[in-house]
């Protein structure tokens, strides 16, 4: 049964599978987490159930404390964050709500400071409606009480505005400057453990994937960032009830094929243009494996070449092919050569 549709990817799936695998490893509980890292007891529950998708920074930590290398991490990370959409962007800013001490202060706590106006003692707007009894500052002009409330609160709100647009500039100019630390130099000097091909094997962009047509030829589409927003040319449900993709990125030039709800011992295979062409295989090896995906390395691939799947049970079973062209997402791009950087 083959079907020109896509399913719900097992990314995530895959990536909490991770991140549990690597807290196990740590021996902390979600308190020792807590105290570990600068994301509260409640954000890493949610995190490793699943129920949001956990920032970049959080996957980073726990990284750290596990004495795993974050390169592979980070990049499953990124496709997991593609397929959420727009439920990572509030995610991503839900630990800043439940850090605790640790997280920056809120902006509008700088509005509690004085403004140019502020000449009565109590700081809130209801301190106009009268001074204390007894009070020697308020007591020889009551009348003029409520124009310097008035004047508090104006002060108050300009002091509240300037405060929050500092810390969103603030916000910005950091988020700027880590991110010009963290991409990629055109150099290739200094680059992100794990994640980034050897030299001159890329494409030179800092935001898109590290290789394009040649040069992504039996690399893994996860590391290479060519996941991240693929097409999916076909899917085909065995007989045995896995599910089987051809995966394509017309920015990579490139295809593979990943399956997932197979048993141990199943196997993908791809290939382009016709029996000829070079095989990518993967193999279900574990448990881990077979709860999650599994998915082949790259093909080169150009506009309308013939890509084939074929899925292999373990045992007797019958090997079950499919197949489909690749197509041009993006009509302006220009036609990928093979054999070309």
């Amino acid at each position: 049964m083959t079907r020109q549709a896509s399913s719900p990817s097992p990314e995530s799936a895959r990536l909490v599978l991770l991140l549990r695998q690597l807290r196990e490893r740590t021996g902390l509980s979600l308190a020792g987490l807590a105290e570990a890292t600068t994301f509260s007891k409640s954000s890493w529950e949610r995190y490793l159930n699943g129920r949001i998708l956990p920032p970049r920074g959080a996957v980073k930590e726990l990284c750290r404390l596990a004495g795993e290398p974050d390169g592979r991490c980070l990049a499953l990370w990124e496709i997991a964050r593609a397929e959420w959409g727009g439920r990572a962007k509030e995610a991503t800013r839900a630990p800043s709500a439940g850090a605790g001490a640790s997280a920056p202060a809120p902006a509008p706590v700088p509005a509690r400071r004085p403004g140019p106006a502020a000449v009565v003692p109590e700081p809130e707007p209801e301190a106009g409606r009268g001074a204390p009894a007894g009070d020697p500052v308020a007591a020889p002009v009551p009348t003029q009480a409520p124009a310097a409330a008035g004047n508090t609160r104006v002060g108050h709100r300009r002091t509240a505005v300037v405060a929050v647009l500092a810390s969103v500039c603030a916000a910005l100019l950091g988020a700027v400057v880590l991110t010009l630390l963290l991409l990629p130099h055109r150099s290739g000097a200094e680059r992100p453990v794990g994640t980034l091909p050897a030299s001159g094997s890329g494409t030179g962009s800092g935001s898109g994937p590290f290789c394009r047509e040649a040069a992504c030829r039996g690399k893994d589409p996860l590391v290479m960032r060519c996941a991240a927003d693929p097409d999916t040319l076909v899917e085909h449900r065995t007989a045995g009830g896995a599910s089987v993709q051809i995966r394509y990125s017309d920015t990579c030039g490139s295809s593979w094929a990943r399956m997932w709800g197979a048993r141990i011992g199943d196997r993908i295979e791809v290939r382009v243009d016709g029996p000829d062409g070079p095989v990518r295989d993967a193999r279900v090896g574990n448990r881990r494996e077979a709860d999650t995906y599994v998915h082949t390395l790259m093909g080169v691939t150009p506009p309308g070449a013939l890509v084939q799947g074929c899925f292999l049970p373990a045992g007797r079973g019958e090997k079950e092919c499919f197949e489909a062209r690749s197509v041009l997402r993006h009509p302006g791009m220009a036609a990928p050569v093979p054999g070309t950087p």
